[in-house]
C-alpha cells in the first residue's frame, strides 16, 4: 500500500507538473501572440499617423493653403451660415429689409483697392445702412486666387471665414469684413496671408462677438463654409459686367468707384455721398 500509494503520489505529481508546464506554456504563447499583435497595432498606428501627417501637410495644416484641399471642398457637403438666403445660401444682405434700395458690393477679399475703399467709405456705408437709405448685397469673388502671378487660397479661405462669422450674426460679418480689409491686417496682394486659419483667427479677437467664440473658431479651422464659399464665389463669377473689384451698384446700376483723378484710387467719403444719391434720385 505504501509503495503503491507512493508511486501514485509520484505519478499525481508527476502529471500536475506536466499540466502546469504545459498550461504556462500556453499562457507563454498567448503573451507572445498579445505582443505580436501589439506590436502590429503599434506599427500601424505609426503608419496612420504618419499618413495622417502627410495628409495634413498636403493640405496646408489646417490652413487650406493647397488647391488639392479646395478641390476636395468642392465635394463636400454644402452648409449654409445662419443668415444668407437663396437656394445655395449665396445671398448676403445686410442692412433692414424694408429699404427701398440696394447697393451691391462686389468684391475680392485679397483686393488691395477693396480694402483701400472699405477704408475710405467703409463708415459712410455703414451709417447709411443703419439709418435704412440702403441695404448691402455682398458679391464677394476668389478670381485673384486664381492669378497665375499671385496664385494662392486667401481669397476663398477669407471668405470661408467670413461664412463663419456671418453664422453668428450680420453685424459679425460686417465687423470682421472690416477688420480683414483694415490698413493694420490686410497683407499685400502678393502675400497669401489669409489662406492661414490662424492669421484670420488672430483678426477675429479684435471682433467682440467673435473673440473666444469656440464654435466660430471651430468652424474655420474645420473649413465647415468652405463649400458655402466656393459657390458664392460661383456666383459673383456669373456677373457678366463685372470686370473687377471692387464694383458697386446701386439698384443694378453702376457707381464710379474711383476718383476723377486716377485709375484704381478710390472716391472719399466726399465723393461717395454725392454719387450715391444721384442714383437715388
Amino acid at each position: 500500500m505504501s509503495k503503491r500509494n507512493n508511486w501514485e503520489n509520484k505519478q499525481s505529481a508527476r502529471e500536475r507538473l506536466r499540466a502546469e508546464r504545459e498550461q504556462q506554456a500556453k499562457r507563454e504563447k498567448a503573451r507572445r501572440q498579445f505582443v505580436v499583435a501589439g506590436a502590429v497595432v503599434g506599427v500601424l498606428a505609426i503608419a496612420g499617423g504618419i499618413a495622417y501627417g502627410v495628409s495634413r501637410m498636403s493640405d496646408g495644416g489646417g490652413d487650406k493653403s493647397t488647391s488639392a484641399a479646395w478641390k476636395a471642398a468642392a465635394e463636400q457637403t454644402l452648409v449654409k451660415p445662419a443668415n444668407t438666403a437663396g437656394d445655395n445660401g449665396t445671398e448676403i444682405v445686410i442692412g433692414k429689409k424694408d429699404a427701398r434700395h440696394t447697393l451691391e458690393v462686389y468684391q475680392d477679399m485679397r483686393c488691395p483697392i477693396c480694402s483701400v475703399f472699405e477704408q475710405n467709405v467703409g463708415d459712410t456705408i455703414d451709417k447709411d445702412v443703419k439709418d435704412g437709405k440702403y441695404k448691402v448685397s455682398y458679391r464677394i469673388g476668389t478670381f485673384l486666387d486664381r492669378n497665375p502671378q499671385i496664385a494662392g487660397t486667401g481669397s476663398k479661405n477669407a471668405l470661408s471665414a467670413l461664412g463663419a462669422a456671418l453664422n453668428v450674426s450680420p453685424e459679425a460679418f460686417s465687423a470682421y469684413n472690416k477688420a480683414l480689409y483694415s490698413k493694420a491686417n490686410h497683407p499685400e496682394e502678393t502675400k497669401d496671408d489669409f489662406s492661414k486659419d490662424d492669421v484670420l483667427l488672430k483678426v477675429a479677437q479684435q471682433i467682440p462677438a467673435l473673440k473666444g467664440n469656440a464654435q466660430f473658431e471651430k468652424n474655420v479651422k474645420d473649413g465647415t463654409f468652405d463649400k458655402w464659399a466656393l459657390e458664392v464665389s460661383d456666383t459673383f463669377d456669373k456677373a457678366k459686367d463685372v470686370t473687377g473689384t471692387p464694383t458697386l451698384k446701386i439698384d443694378g446700376k453702376k457707381l464710379q468707384v474711383e476718383t476723377a483723378n486716377g485709375k484704381g484710387v478710390p472716391m472719399t467719403p466726399q465723393q461717395f455721398g454725392p454719387a450715391v444719391a444721384e442714383h437715388l434720385k
